[in-house]
């Protein structure tokens, strides 16, 4: 029994944070015994507190030093917390949920990883779940009573207000209430001063750690400040309300949540509903912020400034960055001119990648990717059950593949699959849009299905590594992808012959330990080849499965050596395709290698990407958008609906090289998104 002097358990259970410095060791050991008798997949680090009184059931738990989880709340699914997290009393976290550091979650707050559909075809009970997961970053406070729904990101030094609904992605340093929740200003704007420093006790890199013991956690309260600046507001991409059965995925690197789990029709536990994903951002601009901030009624708490012990002495602040504001004026008019663009590549039937050419699916996927990139929308030429009906038609159900507009189905080779031709890339490009529609490719692709591990190797060593090593990326690329969507189906797995498997061991045992690639240079071109290769291969195989690839310090050199080549990156010479397969690269390697002033050649990676933004901006073309760019390969550069999809990926890449991808309000969802699509395959990850 607790000493009547002593605080009982029920006290630390609703107060955990008294548990570290009070505790007598018999209510220390008895603490141990709660965390060990957690189940699923467990870890718990050091300091922790896990109240007797929570509901605690993962299927995997991550609880990082110095967190603890409060009385009556109630876990499920994954959770994977930083350092210094609080799930305050009566906390609800379900599905899959990806906490950074010193993450502060107030009393009766949900955040719900998970969701079900709601198709008439059956009973709400019986409808399949789906998981796109929660990430929150560093330094974040979320009030009490707030609702955040599955598939959101909430960026680092974010605070929302009390009773808020987070259906959008929230971009670093807002303040943010209501339903649903806006941004209200930039925290670091404490009534026209300017950007404030990281809070005190943080490193300068993207992996902040608390250097103190953070305090008990209230709950926000103080009234927003006069006159506030709000950042602009980011827009996260939302389904229509057709496909509202599979919400959007948005993870950070190294942090991601598995999306992958194929949907059941089990009776699934029924998640809170949240506000509906298809209802329109709204930007709070000039007056319209105090006009918002007291409209929304949930009040926040201005918490720049706050040093470690508690004190609200204000700090000297530097002017903003005019590079950032520049990033966001940047993407509000893209935003503003998207629909215009799209109009221009509509032929009144179909999409055309520019006006004067053919129609082609690849147009009708990148117009999909760029109105849900931009404007949280389909493209309004046709209704969301129309883009879903005429791309699902496109697939031939007894392959699986996806021929181009009048041409006929694709030959395939003895292995079952093809070689070359559109229809590789439309294992892509049509996949990643019906998946940002909904209900992903409606078949299997049955030549990768049904693949043994010995005909992939035998195609693998007889692709074109030394002539050709973009043609050999790309098609590993569509392979992967393949194997990917194959997966998601029932009836589409790889029939046990450990395809997944068996291409990365190939590719493991055959990446030089001195490039980190596949393929061999030449005098013609240099790297272009393989560095172009390499994008495409490690985008569908190493970052698609979220796995770690070979050698990335080698990479990194390799891919640097690359960009210097006057060949392809002198002065009006590069096209989309050089630069992402250098932007790419870059960014995946840094997430295995660390970012910021101790990142690998962090400084000379930081100064191409300024280099190039600085070249890219300059390019968007009023009502057109981007042009691919010179060279043989592409459409040229002539602004179309490519090289506007691709540049849009480009700019958020090389933005977020800078640690500034928050400025520009949206984060790619299709091909080129950052998150892995699915988290390892058994055996590798």
């Amino acid at each position: 029994m607790d000493h009547p002097s002593q605080p009982s358990v029920r006290h630390f259970d609703h107060c955990p944070w008294l548990f570290a410095d009070g505790a007598t060791e018999e209510q220390r050991a008895a603490q141990r015994e709660v965390q060990r008798a957690v189940g699923g997949d467990t870890g718990i680090g050091e300091r922790c507190y896990v109240a007797q009184s929570a509901a605690v059931f993962p299927d995997r738990l991550r609880l990082g030093d110095d967190s603890y989880i409060a009385a009556h709340a109630y876990v499920t699914g994954e959770l994977d917390t930083g350092s210094h997290c609080t799930l305050n009393p009566f906390t609800t976290v379900r599905g899959n949920v990806v906490l950074g550091h010193g993450v502060r979650i107030g009393a009766h707050t949900s955040l719900l990883g998970f969701n079900h559909s709601m198709a008439p075809d059956r009973p709400v009970f019986r409808q399949p779940l789906t998981s796109r997961g929660i990430l929150v970053g560093d330094d974040v406070w979320i009030g009490s009573h707030v609702i955040v729904v599955d598939g959101v990101t909430i960026g680092d030094h974010c605070v929302i207000g009390a009773g808020a609904v987070v259906t959008r992605d929230l971009p670093a340093w807002s303040v943010a209430a209501g339903n649903p929740a806006r941004v209200l200003r930039d925290r670091r704007e404490v009534r026209g001063v300017g950007a404030a420093p990281a809070p005190s006790g943080m490193r300068p890199d993207d992996r902040r750690t608390p250097t103190t013991r953070p305090a008990p956690d209230p709950e926000p309260g103080a009234a927003p400040a006069d006159n506030p600046q709000p950042a602009p507001h980011h827009r996260r991409p939302a389904q229509m309300a057709a496909a509202a059965d599979t919400e959007a995925a948005a993870a950070a690197p190294g942090r991601q949540p598995d999306d992958s789990r194929t949907p059941t029709t089990r009776p699934a536990p029924d998640p809170e509903p949240g506000a509906p994903r298809d209802r329109p951002a709204v930007r709070v601009a000039g007056a319209a912020g105090a006009e918002v901030a007291g409209a929304v009624g949930a009040e926040v708490a201005d918490l720049s400034g706050i040093r470690p012990g508690g004190d609200r002495t204000p700090t000297a602040r530097p002017a903003p960055d005019p590079r950032t504001a520049t990033l966001a004026a940047f993407a509000d008019t893209a935003r503003d001119q998207a629909a215009g663009l799209l109009d221009r590549c509509w032929d009144g039937e179909r999409y055309v990648d520019r006006p004067g050419a053919v129609p082609t699916v690849r147009a009708h996927c990148d117009a999909v990717e760029i109105a849900d990139l931009l404007l949280g929308a389909v493209p309004e030429h046709l209704s969301a059950e129309e883009h879903i009906g005429r791309l699902s038609g496109l697939q031939d159900p007894k392959s699986g593949l996806v021929p181009e507009f009048g041409e006929p189905l694709p030959v395939t080779d003895a292995d079952g699959f093809i070689g070359e031709g559109a229809a590789l890339y439309h294992v892509l490009c049509v996949g990643y849009a019906l998946d940002m529609l909904g209900p992903g490719l409606p078949h299997p692709v049955h030549g990768v299905r049904d693949m043994t591990a010995r005909q992939l190797v035998v195609r693998l060593d007889a692709l074109p590594w030394r002539t050709d090593a973009w043609g050999a990326g790309a098609w590993v690329d569509s392979l992967a992808t393949a194997a990917h969507w194959n997966l998601r189906h029932r009836d589409g797995g790889d029939n046990g012959h450990g395809t997944p498997e068996s291409l990365f061991g190939w590719l493991l045992t055959r990446a030089d330990p001195w490039t980190g690639m596949w393929g061999s240079p030449s005098a013609e071109e240099g790297r272009l080849q393989v560095v172009n290769g390499y994008y495409r291969l490690t985008r569908g195989s190493f970052a698609q499965f979220g796995l770690p690839v070979p050698y990335p310090e080698r990479v990194v050199d390799a891919v640097l050596d690359h960009a210097r080549d006057a060949r392809h990156f002198g002065p009006g010479r590069e096209n989309a395709c050089n630069v992402l397969d250098v932007a790419h690269p870059l960014w995946l390697c840094t997430q295995q290698l660390g970012r910021g002033a101790d990142g690998y050649r962090s400084g000379e990676i930081h100064d191409w990407a300024e280099r190039q933004l600085a070249t890219v901006l300059p390019r968007w073309q009023d009502g057109r958008g981007f042009g691919f760019g010179p060279g043989a390969a592409g459409p040229g550069p002539e602004p179309g609906l490519q090289g506007t999809e691709m540049w849009l990926a480009i700019v958020w890449y090389l933005a977020d090289l800078l640690g500034r991808s928050g400025e520009l309000g949206y984060r790619p969802r299709g091909i080129h998104r950052p998150e892995p699509a699915r988290q390892g395959i058994a055996g590798l990850s």
